[in-house]
């Protein structure tokens, strides 16, 4: 098989559609670009026949990808190229509710940008709900329609494909926004609405998704910036319930009696819930609302079996198929009871594998005429960005797999397809060696050993240089309870007798996983066996599993005393705490921030999302490359999402991976392992907490008309030339017979007054309304002709021409809006006296702080002075400037406190050509100005000319701090330029000299 050198695989932006990618060929991946976007396709996994060696349908990983066939996904790649076609086109036929979302999540300068695979999937939901009906693409809600009603009977699904880690939970929320504020702007359109279901496999996810609670404190659409501030209270109204499927299984509803378990004899559902009785306990919070949304969240758990396809398995792989049958069948028909009793608009799937799986009773036929029953694509999905993708734009992780060794065993590495070799040799029912000792078979030793090897050269790295971080994990996946042990007590230790008769620990053989300490066990495991499946269903551990990890428990017991000691640990079930460690792992100031290895009994469930993980060990069976995606992708998330600022990507980071067949990006560096750049933990601290600064958060400015006259204060900065520059206003063709003609411009003759009229009826639309909302009706159009004698005396004084140019020039948007804002910030309200404009403040959050800064970084950071800054960082974008001010700053004697406004949520709202945008200026500076009097200076390190520069500078000193300083109650704030970082101080000493200037000739 050819080995394919990768030296970097991430090329492309994760913010904006893939431009690139890494070509196919018949034996698999290859280095060469495509200079296009890949199309949806996947592999169809062609099993290996048995033979008397194998009793499993186990993929020959040796044949390379002639074990896995290409298809296209046709109905994905056809809607994508129309989605794609709608997105260029402006987003035409659209509420304009879904567009003002629209432009909010795509805005180019948004602090928080979203992938665009998260874009993709919720303009795909958009469009097929409000576009494609009438654009003439009936045919894709017609193919959904007839997919559904062959395997979902009642249900309309429509399923989006995201690779773990891409942030489906992101899109959920949008989901959620986007139906919810259109159901509110109009409450008869059936298309859409503010009730939602979400469903999950297991209660981790069902708790973690506690983010699109609305009210929640850690919530998705003030942490990911999902909706405007001012739209948040709106969202309030949403009905959301989050559940895990297993409420839909029918509870009894009495004890079980004398009297009872007669009538069971020949009623065995005597005593158990109907359908309907099930929906109303599940849906209970919903009251009366009907036709909801339904999420299904790892929705390839949810699908129902084909019952007359029999399941062609055997031993594990059976009962594995047939515990995943029952599970699938208690989740859809259940969705199908609510169905029925209060309707389902829509069910949205999002899952990294939306396959049916093996056993599921669903097959295709290959062009070779082969059946294949594994990895069938739900054929309800509409959008796609696969593993490969999300690698190649760097969201994920790239999972690192064995290529070569020098045992090379039938040309296959030994450790990557580790099953085969050791499945044999391992022990069906417990047992050990001498006095209880674990005994492994040597090829799985040498794998944990191999493995080990390398994690101890990332936890060195870790070691040299936390920053706050919590350590790299490893974690080791088996077959059952049995092997699971086995691996545990060989890693981490195990119990036995010692020669006085007394039980003792004999120390675990790999050090840093060791939960062993002077012949005791540590009060903090470094090392955790988890039965995922148990843990995730909320039911009670099995006897066999609770007896196992039995000292486990009692550890974590003394350790939450030790953290907690005010609370009772018998208030803690035992589940409660394996849970809360497992689902902890990698998260600081929790149970699970110390452990370094997790041994799973079965896969760890999806939702497990402890970033940390940089070791993956399979010891279990990998039928196909679905099931390695699975197991991999737990191990997938990355570390850190700060981008390279020159190429806006993210660098690679790599999870190495033992024992897993995994066959989509073999990378360089497989023999020299490559370390994550250093993170450093950037936070408000505690004991800074004297340098807090405090600001208000604005979406808008308004004006108090309380005056029977408004007027304008031009000067010079509301000067505005008018030129060819960018549009000329004569264009000459001529064909190639020689006849010339010249276009005009067509507004060359219209008349002044039209331009008048034009430029006075958008300021009014744009900054003259009585609330933030769009509806004509709140324009002040009273105001109409005053406003119009502001704009006569602006373009006679203030608007000038270059060559060629003129004043009906003002009919391009671009201009007219330029000039519009020219006027407005000169507009006051109170007849004579400036400034009358006033703050609209965030309901939601009116006034922000330093004390909830925390995250980390990749970027260059300058550590902080302690008494002059609350945050322990400033983050850098350039090598110099930010450290340089921030030096200087710090030199002052006039500065009391400063911070740099990175992830600090300080925006300044400002009206753009293409609609309101977020300025984030550079720092916020608190100086003396007199006796005990702070001036709040917001600092503005002036680089390269970018976008809407002038705007923002004008907005925030024309409009920003005129209307917080109207307020009265947020201090005085001013804004200021900072041109040169390395002349900040004579900069801002003129600045407070100018201004001091200024107020003594006024009291003079």
């Amino acid at each position: 098989m050819r080995q394919v050198i990768i030296e970097n695989p991430v090329i492309n932006s994760p913010f904006s559609e893939p431009q690139h990618h890494f070509r196919f060929d018949e034996e698999g991946i290859t280095n060469e670009i495509v200079d296009r976007r890949r199309q949806s396709a996947y592999f169809i996994p062609i099993p290996k026949p048995k033979t008397k060696q194998t009793n499993q349908s186990q993929i020959d990983f040796g044949e390379g990808w002639t074990g896995d066939r290409l298809q296209e996904n046709q109905f994905i790649n056809d809607v994508r190229k129309r989605v794609a076609l709608w997105r260029q086109g402006d987003y035409q036929g659209i509420t304009p509710v879904t567009r003002r979302l629209l432009e909010y999540w795509t805005d180019s300068e948004r602090e928080k940008k979203f992938f665009f695979c998260q874009i993709e999937a919720i303009q795909t939901a958009i469009y097929i709900t409000e576009v494609a009906n009438k654009f003439g693409d009936n045919w894709i809600t017609n193919e959904l329609l007839r997919v559904n009603e062959m395997a979902n009977r009642l249900l309309f699904r429509i399923a989006f494909k995201m690779a773990t880690g891409s942030g489906k939970t992101v899109v959920m929320a949008m989901l959620i926004a986007w139906h919810t504020l259109n159901k509110l702007a109009n409450s008869r359109d059936p298309k859409f609405s503010d009730a939602f279901l979400i469903v999950t496999p297991g209660i981790t996810i069902r708790d973690r998704l506690r983010v699109l609670i609305p009210n929640d404190p850690e919530n998705y659409y003030v942490q990911r910036d999902i909706l405007p501030p001012d739209a948040l209270n709106e969202l309030g109204q949403a009905k959301i319930v989050i559940t895990n499927f297993h409420v839909f299984l029918h509870r009894t509803k009495m004890p079980v009696g004398k009297i009872a378990k007669a009538v069971l004899k020949t009623d065995p559902e005597a005593f158990t819930e109907t359908p309907g009785q099930m929906v109303r306990r599940v849906l209970r919070e919903f009251g009366s609302k009907q036709n909801i949304i339904v999420l299904n969240d790892e929705a390839h758990h949810c699908y129902r079996r084909k019952p007359d396809e029999p399941i062609k398995l055997t031993g594990d792989e059976r009962k594995e198929a047939q515990k995943r049958d029952k599970d699938a069948g208690v989740w859809i028909s259940g969705l199908e009871a609510v169905e029925e009793k209060v309707g389902i608009k829509a069910v949205y799937d999002l899952s990294a594998t939306p396959f049916f799986l093996q056993g599921g009773g669903y097959s295709n036929t290959t062009s070779e005429g082969e059946k294949v029953t594994e990895g069938i694509l739900f054929p309800w999905v509409v959008s796609d960005f696969s593993l490969i993708d999300a690698i190649e734009s760097g969201i994920v992780k790239v999972p690192r797999v064995p290529v070569s060794d020098n045992a090379m065993i039938a040309d296959q590495p030994v450790y990557r397809d580790l099953w085969l070799r050791i499945k044999d040799e391992l022990p069906k029912k417990s047992k050990g060696g001498v006095n209880g000792a674990p005994l492994l078979p040597a090829v799985l030793q040498g794998a944990l050993e191999s493995l080990y090897g390398n994690y101890e050269k990332y936890h060195q790295r870790w070691e040299s240089n936390p920053h706050g971080q919590t350590p790299p994990v490893m974690i080791i996946v088996c077959n059952n309870t049995t092997v699971s042990k086995l691996v545990y007590d060989w890693v981490a230790g195990y119990e036995k007798t010692l020669p006085d008769g007394n039980r003792g620990v004999e120390p675990g053989r790999l050090r840093i996983f060791n939960n062993e300490a002077n012949g005791e066990w540590r009060q903090r495991p470094n090392t955790i066996l988890v039965d995922s499946e148990q843990l995730e269903s909320g039911e009670a551990m099995k006897p066999a599993f609770k007896t196992i990890a039995a000292t486990e428990i009692e550890q974590f017991k003394a350790d939450y005393q030790t953290r907690f000691p005010g609370r009772s640990v018998e208030k803690i079930t035992d589940e409660d705490l394996l849970r809360e460690v497992m689902n902890t792992v990698g998260k600081p100031c929790k149970l699970g921030e110390q452990v370094k290895c997790v041994v799973s009994v079965s896969m760890l469930t999806e939702g497990w999302d402890a970033n940390t993980v940089t070791h993956i060990l399979g010891v279990r069976a990998f039928g196909t490359q679905l099931l390695c995606e699975q197991v991999v992708g737990r191990g997938l998330r990355r570390i850190s999402y700060e981008t390279d600022p020159k190429s806006e990507t993210f660098p690679p980071e790599y999870a190495e991976v033992y024992g897993i067949p995994f066959s989509f990006i073999p990378s360089a560096g497989t023999t020299q392992v490559q370390l994550p750049r250093t993170l450093t933990h950037v936070r408000a601290l505690e004991e800074r907490r004297d340098c807090k600064i405090t600001f208000p958060r604005l979406i808008g400015y308004r004006y108090p008309f309380d005056a029977d006259k408004i007027t304008a204060e031009f000067s010079s900065a509301s000067n505005l030339t008018l030129s060819t520059e960018k549009i000329p206003t004569e264009t000459y063709i001529e064909s190639i017979t020689g006849d010339e003609n010249v276009d005009k411009l067509p507004y060359s003759d219209k008349r002044i007054q039209k331009v008048e009229y034009s430029l006075t009826q958008t300021i009014l639309e744009k900054y003259f309304r009585e609330d933030t909302q769009i509806e004509e009706s709140t324009v002040k159009w009273w105001l109409f002709s005053q406003l119009l004698e502001i704009v006569r005396d602006w373009m006679k004084n203030y608007l000038h021409y270059k060559d060629n140019a003129y004043p009906q020039m003002l009919m391009i948007d671009e201009f007219r809006d330029d000039a519009a804002h020219k006027i407005s910030v000169a507009i006051n309200t109170k007849d004579g006296e400036v400034g009358g404009i006033l703050p609209i403040l965030s309901p939601y959050d009116p006034v922000g702080s330093t004390c909830h800064v925390d995250f980390e970084t990749v970027r260059p950071v300058y550590p902080t002075d302690p008494q002059k800054c609350h945050i322990s960082h400033v983050v850098a974008d350039t090598e110099t400037w930010e450290q340089k001010t921030a030096q200087a700053l710090e030199e002052m004697d006039e500065v009391v406190h400063y911070v740099k406004n990175h992830n600090l949520g300080f925006t300044i709202p400002y009206i753009a050509y293409e609609g309101t945008r977020q300025y984030i200026p550079d720092f916020i500076v608190k100086v003396k100005i007199g006796d005990g009097e702070l001036l709040n200076l917001i600092l503005e390190v002036t680089g390269k000319n970018r976008k809407n520069k002038d705007r923002k500078a004008d907005t925030t000193r024309n409009q920003w701090v005129r209307a917080v300083n109207n307020a009265q109650k947020f201090g005085r704030w001013e804004f200021l330029e900072i041109f040169d970082p390395w002349n900040v101080q004579n900069t801002i000493r003129a600045h407070l000299n100018t201004r001091q200037l200024s107020k003594t000739e006024t009291s003079l």
